[in-house]
C-alpha cells in the first residue's frame, strides 16, 4: 500500500444503539480521526449493514481517496485499509455472525478466528466469547475487546475488570487469557423500574446525580427483604422519608449497583482492585459503589479500552496473513 495507508488502520465498535469509528495510527495508537452515530443495530435492517459502513468510512480506507462502493473497489487493486469492527455487529442480528469463543480465550484466539465481513474487502468482524457450563452460561460481544486492551494498557497480564452498562461484565483475566466473567442487567433493569414501576414514577423526568441519595441506595443493598424491596423504598421513602423526586433516579441507582457490587463481592472474595472500563458518566457512580465496597478502581476509558484491544488483535491477525 502506498501513501501511509499501511499504517493506518480502522477500529469500529459497532453495538445495539451506537456506531463508532476510529483512524487509527497503527504503530503509536494516536486517532487521527473519528466518527460516532446512533445508528447502531436496532436502527439499521441487515442488508444495510455494509451500506453505511462504507457511508461512514470509505474515504479512510482510500487512504483520503474516492470512495470506492459498497463493493469495497473490487478489481482496482489496491489493497484497503484494514478494517477491524468488534461488538453486536458480529451477532446473528447484526452485519453477519461471528463465532463466540469458549473460555479461556486470548487476544491471539480473537485474532486467530476473526471473520471477513460479506461485501467490503478487508473489514474483519472479530469474535465475541462464550461460557458454557451446567452452573454458569454467559455471552459476550465487544466488552472482551476491551478487557484485553484494558490489560495492554496497563502493562499485565492478570486482573479484575468492570464494565458497567446496560447489561455490566465483570471479567478475570489471568496469565494474559479470560477465565471467567459474569453479565450482570443493572442498567436494563435500572431503565425498566425507572420507567415502568410504581416506585420509579417520580424519576420520569431527567435530574442530576445526588451523591447522597446514591449513597443511600447503596446503604439498602443487602438489606432484609432483598433488592426487590430495597427498590420499592424509592416510593415509600419518597412519600414519607424525605427522598425527593429528583432525588428518586439516583436512590434506584444505587440499589441496583450497590446490588451488583455486593453479588460479585460475593462471588470472588478476592477482588480488591478492579480495572473500571466506560465513559466517565458511568464510571462516577461505580467507582463510588466501589470504593464503598473496599475495593480499589483504576478507570480507563471505554474508547482507549477498544483501541489498544483492537489494535492488539490487528497486529496478530496482520501477522498471520
Amino acid at each position: 500500500m502506498s501513501g501511509g495507508r499501511n499504517e493506518c488502520l480502522i477500529v469500529i465498535d459497532w453495538g445495539t444503539s451506537n456506531f463508532r469509528a476510529f483512524l487509527v495510527d497503527a504503530a503509536s495508537g494516536e486517532v487521527r480521526d473519528s466518527r460516532r452515530s446512533a445508528s447502531g443495530l436496532r436502527a439499521l435492517e441487515q442488508s444495510e449493514f455494509p451500506h453505511y459502513c462504507a457511508s461512514q468510512i470509505d474515504d479512510w480506507r482510500d487512504g483520503g481517496g474516492a470512495a470506492s462502493g459498497a463493493e469495497g473497489g473490487a478489481g482496482s487493486g489496491v489493497e484497503k485499509v484494514p478494517t477491524y469492527l468488534s461488538g453486536m455487529v458480529g451477532s446473528k442480528r447484526g452485519w453477519f455472525e461471528a463465532p463466540q469463543l469458549e473460555l479461556p480465550v486470548s487476544t491471539a484466539d480473537l485474532a486467530d478466528n476473526v471473520v471477513a465481513a460479506p461485501r467490503l474487502d478487508n473489514v474483519w468482524i472479530v469474535p465475541g466469547v462464550k461460557q458454557v457450563a451446567s452452573e454458569h452460561v454467559d455471552v459476550m460481544r465487544g466488552e472482551e475487546v476491551q478487557a484485553f486492551g484494558a490489560l495492554a494498557l496497563a502493562g499485565v497480564e492478570s486482573a479484575d475488570c468492570c464494565l458497567p452498562g446496560t447489561h455490566s461484565k465483570w471479567v478475570h483475566l489471568e496469565d494474559g487469557r479470560m477465565r471467567d466473567f459474569t453479565t450482570v442487567m443493572t442498567g436494563e433493569l435500572y431503565h425498566a423500574v425507572r420507567f415502568h414501576t410504581l416506585p420509579g414514577e417520580p424519576a420520569r423526568d431527567d435530574a442530576p446525580f445526588d451523591p447522597a441519595a446514591f449513597r443511600l441506595g447503596l446503604s439498602r443493598a443487602g438489606c432484609p427483604g432483598g433488592v426487590m424491596h430495597a427498590l420499592f423504598e424509592a416510593r415509600s421513602r419518597h412519600l414519607y422519608a424525605g427522598l425527593a423526586a429528583e432525588q428518586v433516579g439516583s436512590f434506584l441507582s444505587g440499589v441496583l449497583i450497590g446490588e451488583e457490587v455486593r453479588a460479585m463481592r460475593q462471588a470472588r472474595p478476592g477482588i480488591e482492585t478492579v480495572r473500571l472500563i466506560g465513559a466517565a458518566s458511568l464510571r462516577e457512580s461505580y467507582t463510588l459503589a466501589l470504593e464503598t465496597a473496599g475495593i480499589a478502581v483504576e478507570a480507563i476509558d471505554s474508547d482507549r479500552a477498544t483501541l489498544a484491544g483492537v489494535t492488539a488483535i490487528a497486529a496478530r491477525h496482520a501477522s498471520r496473513r
